[in-house]
């Protein structure tokens, strides 16, 4: 949960610097509740799913700053496709105010930044030999 609580508090020098178009709260939520918008809801299913993601790798026997950025990224590869569904969806990618994430180039390099905090931290805390 705290790798998944330090992605989001980095989240806005990563959008800065990558050019990022996106909330990732927001696109959660906005996915689970359109029309609501409730960061609440996007934080709880993203710190949920962060430790669940934590928990699995820790139990698969993953350790350490580099296994950790990679299974990070490898989920997020995995499972990007599906940003053509939020593409269909989502109501701030309806409305015009996101660009279409799937091959926007600074929502990739968004959310590739964000695993990559996701992973140094949980690795952090996972290291080797523990």
């Amino acid at each position: 949960m705290l790798a998944a609580a330090a992605w989001i508090a980095a989240e806005p020098a990563v959008r800065r610097a990558v050019g990022g178009t996106h909330r990732e709260l927001r696109l959660i939520s906005g996915l689970l509740a359109p029309g609501r918008g409730r960061a609440g809801l996007g934080l709880a299913v993203h710190l949920a799913n962060g430790a669940a993601f934590g928990l699995a790798f820790h139990r698969l026997g993953g350790h350490g700053i580099r296994r950790a950025v990679l299974a990070a990224q490898a989920e997020n590869a995995i499972l990007w496709p599906g940003m053509a569904i939020a593409d269909r969806v989502h109501p701030d990618v309806r409305s015009g105010a996101w660009p279409k994430l799937l091959t926007d180039r600074g929502a990739i390099a968004q959310e590739i930044g964000g695993h990559l905090v996701f992973g140094v931290v949980l690795g952090a805390l996972l290291r080797d030999g523990d």
